[in-house]
């Protein structure tokens, strides 16, 4: 085990540990406050090519105790989903809203400025939450934040809010039964959605459709065609 030095520093050259509570300088130090560019309303800390954070591997990241920081950028189908939201603030408006797989809160941005009686923006990364209220005091806006896995709860949300979240089958085959007793129930599921690979290919109606500028160091493109959905209802398996 690496020894500390006598006055509690680490000694030099030691790698020295995030945690979610000594996360917001890091946040800061590496991240610049900027807009999205499909959501000019909204500023957040984003990372940009003029951060280190951008050019670290996933290996770098984790020795320091950082979960690959999905709330450092502003993904595809977030900012097509904020996009709608905030043209369409009757979708939200007065209503109780979880944003789930925050990430960033956009989303959650998005919807307390379209006017929500409540919003809670819930990720299971820890670090989303210093991130996200950095990101919400950028704004002058409030919602809650959930750390815990909300797939499978209940609590009478009006409006469930998901951007980006078909990217993987193990993980799309677990939402799909939530989302489907969510509806039936009579909760409103907005998706947005970048053509991922998992996206349901029945019970969806398309509300909106974006070309949505992205960075090509993650998305392989300059800008990706972006559909904000509505759940339907979709038959369980």
């Amino acid at each position: 085990m690496e020894r500390g030095l006598p006055d509690g520093r680490a000694p030099p050259g030691a790698v020295t540990r995030l945690t979610p509570d000594t996360a917001r300088k890091f946040i800061l130090d590496n991240t610049a406050l900027m807009a999205p560019p499909h959501v000019p309303e909204v500023f957040l800390h984003l990372a940009d090519e003029a951060h280190a954070l951008w050019l670290r591997t996933e290996e770098e990241l984790a020795e320091i105790g950082l979960p690959p920081p999905f709330w450092a950028f502003a993904w595809a189908g977030g900012q097509g989903l904020a996009r709608y939201v905030l043209d369409h603030p009757e979708c939200v408006r007065g209503k109780r809203v979880l944003d789930f797989a925050s990430g960033s809160g956009l989303v959650a941005i998005a919807a307390a400025k379209a006017g929500a009686a409540k919003v809670i923006a819930a990720d299971i990364d820890p670090f989303c939450e210093t991130a996200i209220a950095l990101n919400l005091e950028a704004n002058g806006v409030k919602a809650s934040f959930r750390g815990t896995d909300c797939i499978g709860m209940d609590e009478g949300w009006d409006v469930v809010l998901a951007g980006d979240v078909f990217y993987d089958k193990a993980f799309a085959d677990r939402l799909m039964p939530w989302f489907t007793t969510l509806v039936a129930r009579g909760a409103d599921i907005l998706v947005g959605d970048p053509g991922r690979a998992y996206l349901p290919k029945a019970g969806l109606q398309s509300l909106a459709i974006y070309q949505v500028p992205v960075t090509r160091v993650l998305e392989d493109a300059e800008v990706k065609r972006t559909t904000v959905w509505r759940l339907m209802h979709v038959a369980q398996k």
